[in-house]
């Protein structure tokens, strides 16, 4: 069996036994390179990026529209994350959350059913 079909087999595997979770991830876009480099630090390979996420803050209500008004714009990514380093990595993200609180990091979780 080929190693790619081997690793596809363990992520269904994990998923299947719920022990995946999905992290949704929406930054300020100047987070972009410290979240993928905490990522690469805790092997957490595959994600979904979105460059260009507009919204408003649920804490300050601070608005990233990309605009006049409001200059700032925010990014998403969306990654799938085995159970056991789920907490460690909010941990992290939280630190670089609270260094920096203007910016503006949110991070949720969510199970994973099923998967193809």
């Amino acid at each position: 069996m080929p190693i790619v079909r081997k690793a596809s087999l363990r992520i269904c595997d994990l998923i299947k036994n719920n022990y995946m979770k999905a992290i949704f991830i929406s930054f300020n876009q100047a987070y972009y390179e410290a979240i993928v480099s905490i990522m690469d630090r805790n092997n957490l390979k595959g994600f979904t990026y979105w460059d260009v996420v507009q919204g408003r803050g649920s804490k300050t209500g601070e608005p990233h529209y990309g605009n006049h008004a409001w200059p700032t714009l925010n990014s998403a990514i969306l990654t799938m994350v085995e159970d056991e380093k789920v907490d460690h990595f909010l941990e992290i993200l939280h630190n670089l959350d609270k260094e920096t609180e203007a910016q503006g990091l949110r991070a949720f979780v969510w199970n994973i059913e099923k998967t193809i």
